[in-house]
């Protein structure tokens, strides 16, 4: 094995997945792990240790022939990429990640949050490979996004940029994780469509959801959704319908904004929906009187699934 590989990681709440990478992308090597529940940061920080050296050993890559590591962390990474300054699912906020990976492995460090990278990576080798401008959203127990302009990762002043699901778009609606009221993630997220069927089921409408999902609606996958979708099920119709509304709303003004190529979207939600939710966006989209005579922008699915952020990463360390 010759010089020049890198490593790609991505630390989620539940799982930490490091790729061994070329300089081409193709991944090489492998390696999955639960991430540490109800632990400090020096034990996540330690299964991401874990998790490289065992791509490494899997792969026979002695760390002399390692030229960098890219992380995707699920928060708002400082500007200077060292550290998470608000991590919402893992103990890291503060924690100095990229010295730590610095001090261990001797190579080139990139830390990035992770729906950013994830967009990276479908612009390197996915769906939109070859555009320069694109935004990201991503529907899932939130609403991630990230933004490419001019081919270029967009960070913003203190590194916080591109937090779409944040996008207020009725400062009355409903209260989002973040504390504002009527962000986008509010609206059309998973935990949101959740709420709202739990609410019509409250309200006495007619649904198989609840039979569908097991007999709990304490959490209500996507796949279920999808199931309950095939059927025509008509509360969980309506309510979809309305998340998608709502985010095709807001990417109206994301387009007003950033004149993307094109949208890409991926997460659990649109793998499951997208069938439903996407020709509702691009209809959506189709209607704004602004841009209709400014051109085309194309609605894409995400085509590199669970290796979307650590080939974004890797993307970002490689330069």
């Amino acid at each position: 094995m010759s010089k020049g590989f890198y490593i790609g990681v991505d630390v989620g709440g539940t799982k930490i997945a490091a790729g061994l990478v070329s300089p081409a992308g193709k991944i090489l090597g492998w390696e999955k792990a639960s991430t540490p529940r109800k632990h400090g940061a020096g034990e996540v920080m330690a299964a991401i240790m874990r998790a490289i050296r065992e791509v490494m050993r899997g792969a026979g890559l002695k760390p002399r022939r390692l030229k960098g590591i890219g992380v995707g962390l699920p928060g708002v990474v400082d500007a200077e990429g060292e550290r998470l300054l608000a991590a919402p699912n893992i103990p890291l906020a503060g924690y100095p990640i990229a010295k730590e990976l610095r001090r261990r492995f001797d190579v080139k460090i990139a830390l990035g949050n992770d729906v950013n990278l994830g967009v990276l990576g479908e612009s390197w080798l996915g769906a939109a490979r070859g555009l320069d401008d694109v935004v990201g959203l991503f529907p899932g127990t939130g609403v991630g996004g990230g933004v490419i302009c001019g081919g270029k990762l967009l960070w913003g002043a203190h590194g916080a940029a591109a937090e779409l699901g944040h996008v207020i778009l009725d400062p009355e609606g409903p209260l989002c994780g973040c504390g504002s009221r009527g962000c986008l993630e509010a609206f059309s997220s998973r935990s949101a469509i959740e709420r709202n069927i739990r609410a019509g089921v409250r309200a006495g409408r007619p649904t198989e959801i609840r039979a569908l999902n097991g007999g709990s609606l304490d959490v209500i996958k996507s796949k279920v959704l999808s199931r309950a979708l095939a059927k025509r099920d008509p509360l969980v119709t309506e309510v979809v319908r309305r998340a998608a509304e709502r985010l095709g709303q807001a990417c109206v003004s994301l387009r007003h904004c950033f004149d993307p190529e094109a949208f890409v979207f991926g997460g659990g939600l649109i793998e499951a929906c997208g069938d439903f939710i996407l020709p509702v966006v691009a209809k959506r989209l189709a209607q704004d009187p602004l841009f209709k005579k400014v051109g085309s922008c194309r609605i894409l699915r995400s085509r590199l699934g669970d290796d979307a952020v650590v080939l974004g990463a890797v993307d970002l360390v490689k330069g």
